[in-house]
């Protein structure tokens, strides 16, 4: 029989979209098996779903929920894992550098759409 592929807990912990450091110790202190992760993703045990739900949340999830790159977090200074309710209040009254990054992430983004136009007709014509 095939040895399951394991886990590291940090990885884990990104692949169910949660800070490592938020959840319980017993989570954090071995490896987790892919069909263990599966489990968690199919049917969220109560800590998971409430830190998915209120936090903290790794960079990712804030830069997603705020609209902005975490390059963007970076630039503005945001380092630590905002809560919901941290990210709901910079939502309800967006700071000047939210909106000059999302400005800036939707510039990116179209610029890539247009380049990746350009190449599918490049490559159409070809």
């Amino acid at each position: 029989m095939a040895k399951p592929q394991m886990l590291k807990p940090l990885t884990a912990a990104r692949k169910l979209g949660v800070l490592l450091s938020a959840t319980p110790p017993e989570f954090q202190a071995g490896d987790i098996s892919r069909d263990e992760l599966n489990a968690l993703q199919a049917d969220p045990p109560e800590w998971l779903a409430e830190l998915r739900r209120n936090g903290p949340h790794p960079r990712q999830e804030v830069a997603r929920r705020l609209g902005v790159s975490t390059s963007g977090l970076a630039r503005a200074g945001v380092t630590e894992p905002l809560t919901t309710d941290e990210i709901k209040a910079l939502l309800d009254e967006p700071p000047a550098w939210l909106n000059e990054e999302r400005v800036t992430l939707n510039r990116v983004r179209a610029e890539e759409a247009r380049l990746a136009e350009r190449r599918a007709a490049e490559e159409s014509a070809g």
